[in-house]
């Protein structure tokens, strides 16, 4: 009896580790989405808009990040310039513009560019809690050595989507992580990608949505996981799921429908609480029903819209949507069965068959998933 309390409580402490590995910071549900920069590279002059949120921008550029004092002070910075109001906001980004503009790699060949700030679109201070989303845009000219642009901005500035504009059928688009520089862009023609190439990079950009950045869906899918270790439940669960939101992320990014995120996201939340409240609830012997298939597949199509939301933040790349778009799904699958196999290695593999699996695991790992999407539920629904 003690060996099996001892590998009951082995299990339990497995179940947390892999919540908590998974979740790493749960507050932070959804992690912000890239910053968009739009890239017009001329024969003699660049202009570039960045989409983003300015505040952090500005607070990080005032501090040595080598410094732990100064480091200390980026929140307080930070919680006063998301209560400006635009005019102050800008004046505040104009004033420390040379500091943020040193955070910015922009070059041409081996030549930094001057980047002049031009203007600055500031919404209205809403709720501070939530990011505000400014767009500014700056111009430098180009040194007469007909040079490609390279453009990046320092790491915690956090991930970016860089679009070089051009023509319907041409230009790029690549999705960076901070501190990671663009290809080369020439001037006046956009970079023409290998369809094979964007195919391959929306694969890892759709992968990484889900591991590690996708925080809400890894609960799903391990709520679907902690339904039943049998094969065929399984497989049915994500089958369903797979076919509901590829459907929804199609038609979405296709702008076919729409539906606004803060419908979406408290919905999702919901659909976490409802998959392992029922994992609870179900008998030592879950068999799949139609009406547990049926409430996947609508749960499927609430999280395509919530992966349609971040290639409609980002955008794919003009005249080779669908590679981008079948190659971001492609990366979500991978990332869902990754999960489910980790899963399956560290908890249902060497438990799955202990008579104790459903009330030492599956029990405490889907009311601990219970509750953090109770909180994001609630934590969206007041946003």
């Amino acid at each position: 009896m003690p060996y099996i309390a001892t590998l009951r409580q082995h299990a339990v402490i497995w179940t947390a580790c892999v919540i908590w590995f998974c979740l790493s910071g749960f507050a932070f549900s959804h992690q912000s989405q890239p910053a968009v920069v739009t890239a017009l590279v001329k024969s003699d002059q660049i202009e570039i808009n960045i989409r983003d949120a300015i505040e952090p921008l500005i607070a990080i550029s005032r501090v040595d990040p080598k410094s732990n004092a100064d480091a200390e002070k980026v929140n307080d910075f930070y919680k006063d310039l998301r209560a400006e109001d635009p005019s102050g906001l800008e004046a505040s980004l104009r004033r420390d513009w040379p500091l943020v503009a040193n955070q910015i790699r922009a070059f041409a060949g081996d030549t930094r560019l001057d980047l002049a700030l031009t203007t600055a679109i500031i919404p209205e201070v809403g709720n501070t809690d939530e990011l505000r989303f400014s767009t500014i845009t700056m111009t430098a000219p180009l040194p007469d050595d007909n040079t490609p642009v390279v453009l990046g901005w320092r790491a915690d500035f956090g991930p970016i989507a860089i679009h070089q504009a051009g023509g319907d059928d041409q230009g790029y688009t690549q999705i960076l992580q901070g501190g990671q520089s663009s290809q080369p862009m020439s001037r006046a023609t956009p970079v023409k990608e290998a369809s094979l190439t964007v195919f391959g990079r929306f694969i890892v950009a759709g992968f990484e949505h889900i591991v590690p950045k996708g925080t809400d869906h890894i609960l799903f899918v391990l709520g679907l996981f902690f339904f039943s270790l049998r094969l065929r439940p399984i497989l049915a669960q994500v089958t369903a799921f797979t076919l509901a939101h590829s459907v929804t992320l199609a038609l979405a990014s296709l702008n076919i429908v729409s539906l606004s995120a803060a419908v979406v996201e408290p919905l999702i939340a919901a659909s976490i609480v409802y998959v392992a409240v029922e994992n609870i609830f179900m008998g030592r012997r879950a068999t799949i029903s139609l009406a547990r298939i049926a409430v996947v597949f609508c749960f499927g199509l609430l999280h395509g819209l919530g992966f349609a939301s971040v290639l409609s933040d980002v955008g794919l790349p003009a005249g080779q949507f669908f590679y981008g778009l079948i190659g971001f799904n492609i990366g979500v699958e991978f990332g869902q069965l990754s999960v489910i196999l980790v899963a399956f290695l560290l908890l249902g593999l060497p438990f799955g068959r202990k008579s104790w699996y459903r009330t030492g695991v599956v029990i405490p790992a889907s009311a601990a998933i219970a509750v953090i999407g109770l909180w994001w539920t609630i934590e969206r629904v007041l946003g």
